[in-house]
């Protein structure tokens, strides 16, 4: 009996084998969106950090100079989806110190 995938992205069913990870996985693509992913992912990433506690201990973690790499792997959030608000946080901060 065949598993039926379902591409993450679009939806589409229309899936096929791409090969090998490094870890020995097998790989999938949608042949719809192009879109490469493994059946069942072991790290999926959470989404974006909507919890007010969240942003304050990220605004606190880059107080203290903390990478966003730490930040991220603390946390478990994506770097991309850190650095959407760090530029902003940033410039606010030089506001607050210099006043």
């Amino acid at each position: 009996m065949r598993t039926y995938l379902i591409c993450p992205t679009c939806g589409s069913d229309d899936i096929v084998k791409n090969g090998l990870t490094r870890r020995a996985r097998q790989n999938h693509k949608c042949r719809d969106c192009g879109r490469q992913f493994v059946e069942d992912a072991q790290w999926k990433p959470s989404d974006r950090p909507t919890d007010p506690s969240t942003f304050k201990l990220i605004d606190l973690m880059l107080l203290e100079r903390i990478p966003l790499a730490g930040i991220s792997r603390v946390l478990s959030i994506v770097p991309v989806l850190l650095l959407d608000n760090v530029p902003r946080r940033r410039f606010h901060y030089v506001i607050f110190v210099c006043q």
